[in-house]
Order: structure tokens, then sequence, then C-alpha cells
């Protein structure tokens, strides 16, 4: 079953969501946010946009704030639901904070 973050208002009532969604085992770990028939992937290990389409900057910064405000409980939903592939599998010198810069799709 899929993992949604409540997002706070106005941002969940104009339609913004995050989250962890079923069937994504392969992928990288990270969190959807969600907007209409737009999907941003935000990536658990490195707090940056896996995605140049449709464009980070079009993610209010407020929804991206939320997101990484609740990084921990995302990460753990992660891991229980993708125990083969968990967000700590990546090597510790790859690995960057979340909170320590603003996501992007440069790098």
């Amino acid at each position: 079953m899929a993992f949604q973050l409540a997002l706070p208002e106005p941002w969940a009532s104009r339609g913004w969501k995050a989250k962890i969604r079923d069937r994504e085992r392969v992928e990288p770990p990270h969190v959807s946010v969600i907007f209409k028939t737009n999907t941003w992937r935000l990536s658990l290990r490195t707090g940056r946009f896996l995605d140049k389409e449709p464009p980070p900057g079009d993610v209010p910064a407020e929804v991206i704030d939320a997101v990484q405000s609740h990084l921990a409980s995302l990460i753990e939903a992660w891991n229980q639901m993708y125990p083969a592939n968990p967000v700590s599998s990546a090597s510790p010198d790859k690995r960057r904070s979340a909170r320590s810069r603003r996501p992007s799709t440069d790098d």
C-alpha cells in the first residue's frame, strides 16, 4: 500500500500530494511529489530531483520544505516497503543531507 505524507494547507487543498508509491522497488529511493498530472521524483538519498521534466522549479518551495521536514518518516516508510532497496544502500560519500541544500537537477 502506498504511503502518503499529509501536506500542510493550503497545499493539500490545492491538490498537491507527496507519496511513496507502490511498485517502485527497482527505482532509486524517492518520494513522488504530485500535482494534477505532473509528478516529480525527489531522491531520498540526495534530496535532489531525479528528473528534469517536469521542471523542478514548478514545485513550490513550501511543498519541498514540508517534504524535507518529514524526511525521517519518508525514509522509514520506503525502507519498510522496499527492504531490498533501502535508502542507506548508497555509498556514504555519495549521500548528502537533503536539508543541506535546495533540491536541483544540476549534478
